[in-house]
């Protein structure tokens, strides 16, 4: 087995997307633009290109909600271990829908 992970208190997943929001904003500022396209990437290869983030439901886990087509899920609980990448990018010219809303 590569790697066991059990759920607890991994730390203050709070200050963990709040600093994450505050990172998305900065760059938006730096770069012009109204929303930043942010991407995940879990360890598994998966790829979603993200609306929001959650601190919810805590205990090693966030949620998040992929921008809505294709397969992506209404949302996905995952523990914050299984995040490998997190890319930020300008929002292409494409409809309102598409990019991150900070709240």
């Amino acid at each position: 087995m590569a790697e066991l992970w059990l759920p607890g208190m991994e730390g203050p997943h709070d200050d963990f997307v709040a600093r994450l929001h505050r990172s998305i904003e900065r760059f938006a500022t730096e770069h012009g633009i109204e929303k930043a396209v942010v991407e995940l990437e879990l360890r598994d290869g998966s790829r979603y290109t993200l609306e929001r983030l959650s601190p919810e439901p805590g205990y090693g886990f966030v949620t998040i909600t992929p921008v809505a087509g294709g397969d992506a899920p209404g949302e996905l609980i995952l523990p914050v271990g299984a995040i490998a990448r997190i890319e930020l990018s300008a929002t292409p010219d494409q409809p309102e829908r598409f990019g991150f809303s900070v709240p």
